[in-house]
């Protein structure tokens, strides 16, 4: 699967969510929102998510979503903490929707996109549970 399934992927549990206000939404508009917030060069910039999270205090929870077993879930007030109110705001904007919508999709599809990346490679996995505060060389080893 590469990055641009993987936004698809979070596209499709945004859209299959709870909230009315995104279960009409286009999957690909969601997906390029996706892309824009969330995103580097590759589609989907998962060594800075997980920096971010890392460095927020958040480590467990992402610790969760890289190694295998259940996913912790993510709270929408932790998505604005760790991303910023910035980012939240642009994908709402982006998608016309409220910020607590927005800020619950993210929460909804964060955790399975970092789950479904790191089941991909083993070894990519590992090293990020190994490296969790400098991961970015890591993960550019890996062409992501």
């Amino acid at each position: 699967m590469d990055m641009n399934q993987i936004l698809q992927m979070g596209a499709q549990l945004i859209k299959g969510n709870s909230d009315d206000a995104t279960s009409g939404l286009d999957v690909a508009d969601i997906a390029a929102a996706l892309q824009r917030v969330l995103g580097g060069s590759q589609g989907f910039d998962i060594s800075s998510i997980v920096s971010a999270f890392s460095s927020g205090g958040f480590s467990d929870l992402v610790s969760s979503w890289i190694s295998s077993g259940s996913n912790a879930p993510l709270s929408a007030d932790v998505v604005e903490k760790v991303l910023g109110g910035d980012k939240v705001s642009e994908f709402a904007s982006q998608l016309g929707i409220g910020q607590d919508s927005a800020k619950q999709a993210l929460a909804d599809a964060l955790p399975a996109m970092v789950d479904k990346v790191t089941d991909q490679n083993g070894s990519l996995a590992e090293d990020l549970m190994k490296n969790m505060g400098g991961i970015g060389s890591v993960m550019k080893s890996f062409g992501f």
